[in-house]
């Protein structure tokens, strides 16, 4: 599954990860290959991420919005 975290300025993260979780506005999410299609807003917090080896990683995020759809979390920050 690709992620592409990007802002106004610059390409944030971009690449293939096991797995994603986002700040909703409803609450935290997961996201695992083949989620289904999904729109969300973001609140401030932390996206963590497991990439392709392995390895945790995060970002703080302030909010934004999230678009999952055929294995792309497209995530567009505030």
């Amino acid at each position: 599954m690709t992620l592409k975290i990007i802002s106004a300025v610059e390409i944030v993260f971009e690449g293939e990860v096991r797995q994603v979780t986002l700040p909703g506005a409803m609450g935290s999410f997961t996201v695992l290959r083949n989620h289904a299609s999904l729109v969300s807003t973001l609140t401030a917090g932390e996206i963590r991420f497991v990439d392709a080896e392995g390895n945790e990683e995060s970002r703080s995020i302030t909010g934004g919005l999230a678009d999952i759809d055929n294995n792309v979390v497209s995530v567009c920050l505030y």
